[in-house]
């Protein structure tokens, strides 16, 4: 497509898109939103890029093959829920590390439903990229 309109908004909303999907992955715990939710705004975002700019140049933006991109959430969901197993508990019980962690402070709190929810993501964007990506080439 050669709109000279949608390619310079495309660059503006694929932004904004990507920053709004990366919210909704963090606040998704405890409030809407979540990995997967984040993870179908972020290839919206990639889609919608593919279509002004083709598809070549939304590959080279992703810069990581999207079935590669599902294999890395697929492993990093598997290590989250596999977590639990040392500490004694059933499979996918949440676990909290605390980095940093001093006598006087908690430290930065990093839970294992975060990297499932980042693993969901990732899946997320691969799958339906490597979909749209796959029909875009076709036509």
């Amino acid at each position: 497509m050669n709109s000279l309109i949608l390619s310079a908004a495309t660059r503006v909303l694929v932004a904004l898109m990507l920053l709004f999907s990366v919210y909704m992955l963090l606040r998704g715990h405890n409030e809407p939103g979540g990995g997967f939710i984040g993870g179908l705004i972020a290839a919206i975002g990639f889609a919608l890029y593919a279509i002004a700019q083709g598809t070549a140049a939304a590959r080279a933006a992703l810069r990581i093959d999207p079935r590669d991109l599902g294999i890395i959430g697929l492993a990093l969901a598997l290590l989250a829920g596999l977590s639990a197993g040392p500490f004694g508990d059933p499979l996918f019980t949440g676990q909290w590390w605390f980095l940093g962690a001093t006598e006087d402070s908690k430290g930065l709190p990093l839970s294992s439903v975060l990297v499932f929810d980042v693993g969901v993501y990732l899946v997320v964007v691969g799958a339906v990229l490597t979909l749209v990506f796959a029909l875009e080439e076709e036509v």
